[in-house]
C-alpha cells in the first residue's frame, strides 16, 4: 500500500470549492526572528480551523452511496472529529464520534454542533476506538481514521500542492507528527513536485513515536504537552511506510519553544496557533542553525486552542522575556514604605500588578516587611532599570 501523487491531484480536485485554498504568506519578522526565509500556510483559517478537513472530506467524497446512506464513525477528541461532523453533515451524511470521557467541554459541543452523533466511552483513546470498531461492526459504518488511511493521506497532502504552486522555491518543509498522515501526504505532494526540497519531522519531546519507530527503539511516550493534537504513543503503519524513505530526519520539540512559537503567532501574525500547529515554527526556534537562511515553509495545522491555556502561554512569554517579574522587597515596617517603592517603580514607567506582604516570615526582622511586587514592564531592560532603581533608593530587591 502507497500514495502516489497522482492520488494527491486527484483530492484537490474532488476537494476544490468546498474547502479554503488558505494563504501562503512571508513572514518578514518571523524570518528576521528565527534567521530563515519564512512563509506561513495558515490552515488554521479553515472553518473547523485545522487542516483535517481535507483528508475527512477526501475519504467521504471518494465513498459510495450505499456507505454514504449508512454513515461514518471515528473515534477522536480534537480536529478529526470535527473536520469529519461538519462535512459529513454537510454532504448529509449521518456521523458518530466516540470521544473518550475527559475530552474538553468545548470539543465535545462544537463535535455536536456540526451535527454528530457524539458517543462518550472509555478513559483512554483506545478505549473510545475499540468502542468505534464495535459500533462499526453493529451498525455497518465506515470508519474514519485520523491518519492510518490513503485517502485521507491524500487529503492532506494537498497543502504541499499549494504551498508549492504559490511558492515554487521552497526548499524545506518541517512538518508536525503525530500519527504521520500530514507528514506522509504532504511529503509525497512535496518530493513529486521538487524532488530536493527537504522534509523534516517535529515531534514533541514527550510524543516521540516517529522517532522511536526510526530509530528501532521502544521508548517512553507520555506526559502533559501544549501540543495535544500531535501527542500520538503510536505512529500508524500505513503512514510510516510512506513517510519514511521522504523524511530527512525528526526534530524533537521541548514544551518552552512550542509555548513560544504560539505565542508569536499570536504577536506577529496577529493569529491564533494551538500548540500542534505552531510545532514547525518551534523547530525553527529550537534548531536555528538547521533552517537559517533557507526558504521554509512552515503549516499553521490549527487553531483550535483553549482560550485559558491560551491566556496562559501568552502570560508565561511575558514572564519569559522579563516583561512581566515579581521582585522581593524587605523594609522597615513603618507607614509610607510602600508608597516610596510604588512611587520609585511608578516614575520609571513600571506598572505595578499586585503587592502582596509578608511580616510573619522569621528570616524578616521583628520591625520589618517584606514584601512581593509584581510588576509589568516594558522588557528586560526596562526592568533592570527599575531594580537599580530600587536599589538606589535603599530598596535592593531580588527576583522571586
Amino acid at each position: 500500500m502507497t500514495l502516489h501523487i497522482d492520488d494527491i491531484r486527484a483530492a484537490a480536485a474532488r476537494l476544490q470549492g468546498h474547502i479554503e485554498r488558505t494563504p501562503c504568506r512571508y513572514s518578514k519578522t518571523l524570518s528576521e526572528i528565527t534567521g530563515a526565509q519564512v512563509w506561513v500556510k495558515f490552515e488554521n483559517l479553515q472553518f473547523t480551523a485545522a487542516y483535517k478537513e481535507r483528508g475527512a472530506l477526501n475519504k467521504l467524497m471518494l465513498m459510495s452511496e450505499a456507505d454514504k446512506a449508512k454513515g461514518v464513525i471515528a473515534a477522536s477528541a480534537g480536529n478529526h472529529a470535527q473536520g469529519l461532523a461538519y462535512h459529513a453533515t454537510r454532504l448529509g451524511v449521518p456521523s458518530t464520534i466516540v470521544m473518550p470521557r475527559g475530552t474538553p467541554f468545548v470539543k465535545v459541543e462544537h463535535t455536536r454542533a456540526h451535527g454528530a452523533n457524539v458517543v462518550i466511552e472509555g478513559e483512554t483513546y483506545d478505549d473510545a476506538y475499540a468502542h468505534a470498531m464495535k459500533l462499526k461492526d453493529e451498525r455497518g459504518l465506515t470508519f474514519v481514521h485520523p491518519f492510518n488511511d490513503l485517502e485521507v493521506m491524500a487529503g492532506q497532502g494537498t497543502i504541499a500542492l499549494e504551498m508549492l504552486e504559490d511558492v515554487p522555491d521552497l526548499e524545506i518543509l518541517p512538518v508536525p507528527i503525530g500519527g504521520g498522515g500530514l507528514i506522509s501526504g504532504v511529503g509525497v505532494a512535496a518530493k513529486a513536485m521538487n524532488p530536493d526540497i527537504r522534509i523534516i519531522g517535529c515531534e514533541p519531546a514527550m510524543y516521540p513515536s516517529f522517532t522511536n519507530k526510526m530509530r528501532g527503539m521502544a521508548g517512553h511516550s507520555g506526559g502533559q504537552t501544549i501540543a495535544e493534537g500531535i501527542a500520538v504513543k503510536q505512529v500508524g503503519d500505513i503512514t510510516y511506510s510512506v513517510a519514511r524513505p521522504l523524511v530527512e530526519d525528526v526534530l524533537l520539540l521541548e514544551e518552552p519553544f512550542i509555548e513560544r512559537a504560539v505565542a508569536l503567532y499570536c504577536n506577529v501574525e496577529k493569529t491564533v496557533a494551538e500548540g500542534a500547529g505552531a510545532a514547525s515554527l518551534a523547530a525553527l526556534l529550537a534548531y536555528p542553525e538547521r533552517f537559517r537562511g533557507r526558504k521554509c515553509g512552515l503549516i499553521l495545522c490549527g487553531g483550535n486552542i483553549d482560550t485559558r491555556l491560551l491566556a496562559s502561554v501568552l502570560t508565561r512569554e511575558l514572564v519569559r522575556a522579563q516583561r512581566i517579574i515579581s521582585l522581593r522587597i524587605v523594609g522597615d515596617d513603618r507607614p509610607g514604605l510602600l508608597a516610596t517603592v510604588s512611587r520609585v517603580i511608578g516614575e520609571m514607567g513600571g506598572n505595578i500588578i499586585e503587592v502582596a506582604h509578608n511580616r510573619l516570615a522569621l528570616d524578616v526582622p521583628a520591625k520589618g516587611a517584606e514584601f512581593d511586587v509584581m510588576i509589568e514592564t516594558r522588557d528586560a531592560q526596562h526592568t533592570q532599570e527599575i531594580m537599580d532603581a530600587l536599589r538606589e533608593s535603599g530598596y535592593p530587591p531580588r527576583v522571586v
